[in-house]
């Protein structure tokens, strides 16, 4: 019960009280008076009603004021002290309990304080002496993520509830890609701690090569492993290796297998994306088919063909005529051999190994190896510093070298200048009109006398001087390695020329990929090695343990406070809770055009300017992803009831229904602090010691909301709340539950 509905029961059981108290008094005292008695004590207090009346009044005001600060000092504090100090228990919070009610209360607050810091003491040193001791551990996992996120393939471990628990960025990229989202819709990858990699893979095709594994774990093989092929979303082709992840022996035969066979725990997968390989790779067999199949007819005609030409009485016109068709079938020959040789020939090209590499790196290594080597300055024009090259940075560094060194040495150039720009900015070249946009110009400049066509063909076709050292490769080997072009430009207003590289783009998803390596806290969000304790069968959500549950807590900004009249979302920002961790690398947050004007007042609490708006996705597109990154997880929101409204209104037009769980954070405090007086986000937080940031962005008060729900769980297990069925059921029996919208 509320503590101003005890207050106020309290007055009124007092005023009943007095009430009793008075009339059964007066009853009393009446019934003991005698005829003239009660005529004078009627005369008496006739007149004296009124006062008689605001004196009761003012005795039962005195009393319930009194009543009043007995009531704060002895009930409401001491069950504000009692919640405040389950909070330091369950949690780490270190702020101070509040110093109110009696002198008893406020003095046991102190020594709770106390206690309470003795004990973040101890915890202090604990950890210190638990991180001296696990330090060398430390150093291997960072080892192993470092490891993990530098490889070129896609490595994923899974349970063998095929729940991920460990994935390194190469896969992100990788899911990334398959994922059915659309453009412009960010955090819908289809890989996440403790999602099913079945929503990639057929779980049938994975059993069966867990079989396979475990067979050949039985024939004693020590090193077993499976591969296999399969169509993920997008139509593409993905090989996958699996290994099998064994747990150790112990040597007591705990935690070995049957038999002492080795006892799998999971598998690992390493994946390559082949859709491209096989696609040339089948070109190239219906190449060699019908040079094959086709040379079998051409042969055929030769050989009768040459043998009519045996005999000496044939006829000059049919003897023309063979001829004519051993030359036809000898040019037919000579064209399928000379296609098949110049497929081979683009096939090596494209199988040479390219880089990714952010452009203005490469420019900055040019330009110092050219002053370097080629001993002439040189110095960056225009360097588009966004622009990621998929380039062999060696070969190409040494053709910028050997063309700078020849002008010098050639054409007295005494400065050169590099230049890096998307393909078909700012050039007159035909060629340049109708160059897709995956490709980038590199060009070199240089002011002064040009050179005729016949010059440039020659340094393209030379073998390279670099320096004093003289390489086997030209130019246009270099060009044809990277599968794009070469040519010279002259721009006779400046009195300029050039030569220009065309090179092919890295993909879009680059840059975020190299800003995610860099970060020092990202790598050890992708993995979580505690999956590997989850039960093989399967359990009923609300049976699960609230600290077993993979959770997706999401807020949103709207431009409004009434769905049902038409305000829409135009935020949604989400993160994931795995095994009681927050990953924040893990995250959704998209902006959504919503086709409507906003509120001035929407506006000053969230900051989103209408003119943000313009060009994002709307929520018809939006939607699904968000669904797609939730899937398999219970929901939770702080006024889940406002979010989930939202949501459930656009159900029906996006065609995806939100039926998982819902936690409510305000729900679960009113739970667990029903004597506090506000619930909002930010007081929760201040009584949990969650530090708020970025407060009123739907990313922000996602990560606010997770912090928080991570320390409830806490205390809910410390009120004997452990699974998510018993967490529903008591947030149920709240009175803030009875809110809707």
């Amino acid at each position: 019960m509320k503590e101003d509905k005890r207050l106020w029961l309290a007055i009124a059981g007092l005023g009943l009280a007095m009430l009793v108290f008075i009339g059964g008094t007066g009853a009393m005292v009446w019934a003991t008076l005698d005829g003239p008695e009660r005529e004078a004590v009627g005369s008496a207090l006739g007149p004296r009603a009124a006062l008689v009346f605001m004196a009761a009044l003012v005795v039962f005001a005195l009393a319930a004021t009194g009543l009043r600060k007995l009531f704060a000092d002895y009930v409401a504090a001491p069950a504000r002290l009692l919640e405040q100090a389950q909070v330091l228990l369950a949690t780490d919070a270190e702020h101070e309990l509040p110093g109110q009610g009696s002198f008893a209360n406020r003095a046991l607050a102190e020594a709770i304080h106390q206690l309470a810091a003795q004990r973040a003491q101890l915890r202090g040193e604990v950890a210190l002496q638990v991180a001296q001791a696990s330090r060398g551990i430390e150093r291997e996992r960072s080892r192993l993520a470092a490891l993990m996120a530098e490889l070129t393939q896609s490595v994923v471990v899974c349970n063998l509830d095929g729940r991920i628990l460990l994935y390194n960025q190469r896969a992100k990229l990788q899911f990334r890609a398959l994922s059915a989202a659309p453009v412009g819709v960010g955090g819908a990858e289809l890989i996440g701690l403790g999602r099913s990699i079945y929503t990639v893979f057929d779980r049938t095709l994975v059993e069966h090569a867990l079989r396979t594994i475990q067979q050949r774990l039985q024939r004693g093989d020590a090193s077993p492993s499976a591969q296999f092929v399969t169509a993920a979303p997008g139509g593409r082709l993905l090989r996958a290796q699996m290994a099998p992840v064994c747990e150790a022996s112990s040597g007591d035969g705990v935690g070995d297998g049957v038999d002492g066979q080795a006892l799998v725990s999971g598998f690992v997968l390493m994946l390559d994306d082949i859709t491209t390989e096989l696609e040339a790779q089948t070109a190239r067999d219906h190449l060699l088919h019908g040079l094959t199949e086709g040379s079998r007819a051409s042969l055929g005609n030769l050989q009768a063909a040459v043998e009519m030409l045996d005999y000496p009485d044939l006829e000059p016109a049919m003897r023309e005529r063979f001829h004519g068709v051993i030359r036809d079938e000898v040019g037919a020959m000579s064209r399928r051999v000379r296609e098949l040789a110049d497929d081979t020939a683009q096939g090596m090209k494209a199988r040479w190994p390219l880089e990714d590499m952010l452009g203005a790196d490469l420019v900055a290594a040019a330009l110092q190896r050219i002053e370097s080597i080629a001993g002439l300055r040189a110095a960056r024009l225009d360097v588009d510093s966004g622009l990621w090259l998929k380039v062999d940075s060696f070969s190409l560094l040494q053709a910028l070298t050997c063309l700078a060194g020849r002008l010098a040495d050639e054409y007295d150039i005494k400065l050169v200048h590099l230049r890096l720009q998307p393909a078909g900015s700012g050039s007159a070249h035909p060629q340049a009109q109708t160059l897709p946009p995956t490709r980038a110009h590199l060009d070199l400049l240089w002011t002064g006398q040009a050179m005729s066509t016949e010059t440039v063909v020659g340094w393209e076709t030379d073998a390279m001087k670099i320096g004093t050292e003289v390489t086997a490769m030209t130019v246009r080997d270099v060009v044809q390695r990277h599968g794009g072009e070469f040519w010279f430009e002259r721009e006779r207003v400046r009195h300029q020329a050039f030569f220009r590289f065309l090179l092919p783009l890295a993909d879009a998803q680059m840059p975020l990929a190299a800003a995610s390596l860099v970060r020092s806290d990202s790598r050890p969000e992708f993995y979580d090695f505690d999956l590997f304790q989850t039960s093989a069968q399967s359990r009923e959500l609300d049976e699960r343990a609230l600290s077993e549950l993979s959770c997706t807590v999401f807020d949103t900004e709207t431009t409004g406070l009434n769905p049902s009249e038409g305000d829409e979302i135009i935020q949604i920002g989400a993160t994931r809770i795995v095994n009681g961790k927050l990953l924040r690398s893990e995250c959704f947050e998209q902006l959504v055009d919503p086709q409507r004007s906003m509120a001035p007042a929407s506006i000053a609490i969230h900051g989103i300017q209408p003119q943000m708006l313009v060009g994002q996705p709307r929520i018809a597109e939006v939607l699904p992803a968000f669904h797609a990154f939730a899937a398999d997880t219970v929901l939770v929101a702080h006024n889940a009831a406002f979010d989930m409204r939202f949501l459930q209104m656009k159900e029906a037009a996006t065609g995806v229904r939100f039926d998982q769980p819902v936690l409510d954070t305000l729900l679960l405090s009113a739970v667990l602090h029903p004597n506090q007086e506000s619930h909002r986000l930010e007081a929760i937080a201040e009584r949990l010691g969650v530090p708020v940031m970025g407060r009123h962005t739907a990313m922000g008060d996602a990560i606010v909301t997770a912090e928080v729900y991570l320390r409830l769980v806490a205390l809910l297990q410390a009120r004997g709340i452990h699974t998510l069925g018993q967490a529903r059921e008591a947030s149920r029996q709240t009175y803030l539950a009875r809110v809707t919208y």
